[in-house]
């Protein structure tokens, strides 16, 4: 008897021990996933319990909370809201968040560790708790002109600080209103929010950092040009053949340049005038000669493949693997299966405006608590030195050459020297032979204070024609010009 009785108090402390072990794995090691996760109902409602700290661009509200006649007790306001809806994101009842809404929801909801002393406060004195206030990177003059200058097209438009990684512009579109889904009324929620998923322009989708992704075209030559340069067995002076058409490898498929120019019209061009001209034919055989793991290398130093944060999720750009020598031509001049995010090409010039350095990309100036504690102030962060600095002057050197003699005169501003290059990639998908239209650039030439790219979907014309000017206006406003 005493036999069995020991038998069972064995299983009962084994199962107190596998029940504590699981509630400390919860508590403890889950507990912040948990919290953030959508499907939650404990903590929607415990975010409607504590006022919502506001969003701000310079020290003005873009999203804040104000009081509720309705058991929620507070309402959620965007200001602008197309304008900021690919930062702010939205925060509902029933469809959970995004944006800076749902990467610091915890912040924004005073649900954090770092915000328990201010929660305390607050029901030891019997106050309203509220959430911390998160002050955005964002530049209002850029944002705007970005969101002008892209009119009615479809795309995005990315400006950096290439010295520290602030984000001073970021604009997709089509946008949306997120005040439509901030409503207490669950079947508005719902109903809006299945309208605007069902939309076949996609408003939700942040174009600037995730969806399908883009060929980038010409744009990506700048990674092969930095990568031949860098790796020490070329100059941007290194010849190659420049016939007017090129049968690839293994294959029947002919390449041409841009409308089947014949690209300088000589048998020959060097880099420099390859990347000035844009030139598709020099650049394959470029890729072709350095190899698939050279500029994979390259690639994957700019960010390419690599997990990264704004706070929000930005999808991996991809440089493709396993590549043929017909591919591997045709992905040197941004083609076959290349694909990136606006933000992506951004950081590309923005490491070369630095030097070679290229930052972390953030959105978030600041976190503050209620009582005006900084939580979290604004830290540079170094993700990587991709080139040295002795690539970087040449390549700037070399897209300065773009901007005021070659592909890319769109993008000239008087006074300023810009640095840039355009990008026009084939889009066979799309009906009537439409393109993805691109710039990227940085200004001033000898002391960058922003770098940015222009992307337009299912554009007709080229880069130059669309894209340059929309970044011009972009630099412009940063520039105060």
């Amino acid at each position: 008897m005493n036999k069995e009785l020991r038998r069972v108090s064995v299983v009962v402390l084994l199962m107190f021990v596998a029940l504590f072990a699981s509630s400390t794995v919860i508590t403890v090691f889950q507990s912040d996933n948990l919290r953030v996760d959508a499907r939650n109902t404990r903590t929607l409602y415990s975010s409607y319990l504590a006022e919502r700290g506001p969003i701000l661009v310079n020290g003005v509200a873009v999203a804040q909370s104000t009081s509720s006649a309705d058991r929620y007790r507070f309402q959620r306001v965007y200001s602008k809201p197309e304008l900021y809806s690919a930062v702010t994101g939205y925060f509902t009842l029933n469809q959970g968040n995004s944006g800076i809404e749902g990467a610091l929801n915890d912040y924004l909801s005073g649900t954090t560790n770092s915000q328990f002393l201010n929660k305390l406060n607050s029901i030891i004195t019997g106050q309203d708790p509220k959430g911390a206030s998160v002050e955005l990177t964002i530049n209002p003059a850029a944002q705007q002109a970005a969101w002008d200058a892209l009119g009615a097209n479809t795309g995005a438009v990315v400006a950096i600080n290439p010295k520290t990684g602030k984000i001073l512009a970021m604009i997709s579109k089509t946008a949306y209103d997120p005040n439509l889904l901030a409503v207490h009324k669950s079947s508005t929620v719902i109903a809006a929010y299945k309208e605007l998923v069902q939309s076949k322009d996609r408003p939700l989708l942040n174009r600037a950092i995730a969806g399908d992704l883009y060929a980038p075209g010409s744009v990506f030559k700048l990674v092969v040009a930095s990568a031949a340069i860098d790796s020490g067995k070329y100059t941007a002076e290194s010849l190659f053949p420049n016939p007017p058409t090129l049968t690839l490898p293994q294959s029947t498929s002919v390449i041409s340049n841009s409308e089947g120019g014949t690209c300088s019209g000589t048998p020959q061009v060097s880099i420099a005038t390859a990347l000035r001209l844009s030139c598709n034919i020099p650049f394959a055989q470029l890729g072709l000669a350095l190899g698939q793991e050279t500029i994979s290398r390259y690639a994957t130093a700019f960010g390419f493949g690599q997990p990264l944060h704004v706070p929000q999720t930005v999808t991996p750009s991809k440089f493709p693997t396993g590549l043929n020598p017909p591919t591997l031509m045709l992905s040197s001049f941004g083609q076959a299966s290349v694909r990136v995010t606006p933000l992506q090409i951004a950081m590309v010039s923005a490491a070369i405006a630095n030097h070679g350095r290229l930052m972390q990309p953030t959105l978030i100036e600041s976190i503050t608590s209620p009582n005006l504690t900084i939580i979290q102030p604004f830290q540079e962060t170094v993700l990587n030195d991709p080139i040295s600095a002795a690539t970087a002057a040449t390549m700037t050197s070399l897209m300065i050459s773009n901007v005021t003699s070659g592909a890319a005169s769109n993008a000239r501003i008087n006074g300023v020297d810009v640095a840039g290059k355009t990008g026009t990639a084939e889009n066979d998908e799309s009906p009537n032979s439409l393109r993805t239209l691109w710039f990227t650039g940085f200004a001033p030439a000898s002391d960058p204070e922003v770098a940015v790219a222009v992307v337009i979907e299912n554009g007709n014309g080229f880069g130059n024609a669309i894209a340059a000017p929309i970044a011009k206006k972009v630099i412009e406003a940063v520039l105060n010009k």
